[in-house]
């Protein structure tokens, strides 16, 4: 059942402050905390601490793609450093996910703690139609997007990103017991943004959505916290 606990807030800021000012604002309110490039890049392992120490889940997305020793290591960097969730890019291919997946469970068992959730990036959503083909993309997005979950759930993943208009279509694909994270999330209320794809909250959660990004139509608000409450009351209508 998806409730205020299944939403992710983007933590989409550069600097520890503004950090640490929407962590006191988010705590208690909603289940996740994603930490990005720029703010990890900024602060380091620090950040995760600040999230966690809130009684926050976090969500490292840094959309790890690499050669598959050097994603392994970092896997296990990640675990170590005590993250809920973390990203993957399902274009780094089987071997580079299998190795992701092996790492956070056998780093975990060394910690003797429950292993992370490793999710895969498909196709970003800020990417549609003429980008698609200039990065070599000649599928159409539905196909491309299929593959890639098909992929990811080979690999064993728990899960995959992908855009509210890609749900239905991944959950045709995944196992049940894969879980959907989706961002370009915007209430009727919001600005699009620079989002291609993007769907409400509700839209979402009938496409078979588990868990959601929002960010913008929080941190953009007036007044955050009623945005969050109104957020909360759509998803569990």
């Amino acid at each position: 059942m998806v409730t205020r606990d299944s939403i992710i807030f983007a933590l989409d800021v550069g600097d520890l402050g503004s950090a640490v000012r929407w962590l006191d604002i988010i705590k208690g309110r909603v289940g996740y905390c994603k930490v990005g490039a720029e703010l990890f890049v900024s602060i380091g392992p620090r950040i995760v601490q600040e999230v966690k120490g809130r009684g926050l889940k976090c969500f490292l997305d840094l959309k790890f793609h690499d050669i598959p020793n050097t994603v392994s290591g970092a896997v296990r960097s990640a675990t170590r450093l005590g993250v809920d969730m973390m990203t993957v890019h399902v274009l780094g291919g089987l071997n580079m996910l299998s190795a992701a997946v092996e790492s956070s469970r056998e780093e975990a068992r060394t910690l003797g703690v429950d292993p992370p959730l490793v999710v895969g990036v498909t196709v970003l959503t800020s990417l549609a139609g003429p980008e698609l083909m200039q990065v070599g993309l000649t599928r159409s997005l539905e196909e491309h997007v299929g593959i890639m979950a098909g992929l990811a759930a080979k690999a064993g993943l728990d899960g995959i990103v992908c855009s509210p208009k890609d749900i239905r279509h991944v959950r045709s694909v995944l196992p049940s017991s894969c879980i959907v994270v989706t961002p370009g999330i915007r209430p009727a209320w919001s600005a699009r943004g620079d989002q291609a794809r993007v769907a409400t909250p509700r839209g979402a959660i009938d496409a078979g959505a588990d868990l959601l990004v929002i960010g913008r139509p929080i941190r953009d608000a007036p007044d955050p916290v009623k945005a969050i409450e109104a957020i909360v009351s759509e998803i569990e209508a």
